[in-house]
């Protein structure tokens, strides 16, 4: 019943959020709309990154340590890959802070 409620609103809202655009004439727009939807942007992108880094990175951590926990033996089989994979990860969150940084060049 969430999940349908859910993706009901999420409908709704990109729905409206949408049809406001279509409203502004073309004359309106300038470069100051330019620039505060990529400092948005930017914003976003930067708190997303981290949120789902930090996600991502937990979750990792969480299985390698739940596995190493149930067999002892296998720690080094198990670390590698995980310290591998949280590099992966923390690389994506920074490609995101990379990126927001060139948008917020832009704003200014």
């Amino acid at each position: 019943m969430f999940k349908k409620s859910l993706a009901l609103a999420t409908a709704a809202a990109s729905t409206l959020v949408s049809t406001s655009a279509f409203a502004a004439e073309a004359a309106a727009s300038n470069s100051f709309d330019t620039q505060s939807a990529a400092a948005i942007g930017a914003g976003i992108a930067i708190g997303l990154a981290v949120l789902g880094g930090a996600l991502a990175q937990g979750k990792a951590a969480a299985a390698a340590l739940e596995g190493i926990s149930r067999n002892p033996g296998a720690a080094p089989s198990i670390q590698t890959p995980m310290i591998l994979g949280l590099a992966l990860i923390e690389s994506l969150v920074l490609m995101a802070f990379v990126i927001a940084f060139f948008l917020q060049g832009k704003v200014g």
